[in-house]
């Protein structure tokens, strides 16, 4: 998958490694703002039993 996405984006290895860099940044911010605060509710971290 990996080696597919760095095919397919445009320009020289430095300008593909920037966008490979933006597009990791771009997807872990949607997970930490969007994916996360979305399943927190539904994730046992705050029901301890003692």
């Amino acid at each position: 998958m990996y080696v597919w996405i760095w095919r397919h984006l445009p320009g020289p290895a430095g300008a593909k490694a920037a966008q490979a860099f933006v597009m990791f940044l771009a997807f872990a911010a949607l997970l930490f703002f969007v994916v996360f605060p979305w399943a927190e509710p539904y994730l046992p971290f705050d029901r301890v039993v003692q």
